[in-house]
């Protein structure tokens, strides 16, 4: 999966504050994401989030990527 630094993430399941867009903090092993509603932030494993992500919302459009 093609997922960057500053995309917003949209996961299958809900967190508890009610959101299921998370913004992407670090990209390696383990992603680093922060909650849009609430600001709580994860540590997850890669396996993990790829396997939950339902849509991916890039937060640059493509002509000022460079």
């Amino acid at each position: 999966m093609d997922i960057e630094l500053g995309d917003i993430i949209e996961l299958k399941k809900q967190h508890p504050c009610g959101s299921k867009r998370w913004i992407v903090l670090r990209v390696g092993m383990d992603f680093r994401l922060r909650c849009e509603g609430c600001g709580h932030e994860l540590l997850l494993s890669r396996r993990k989030v790829e396997k939950s992500i339902k849509s991916i919302h890039s937060k640059y459009n493509d002509n000022q990527k460079g």
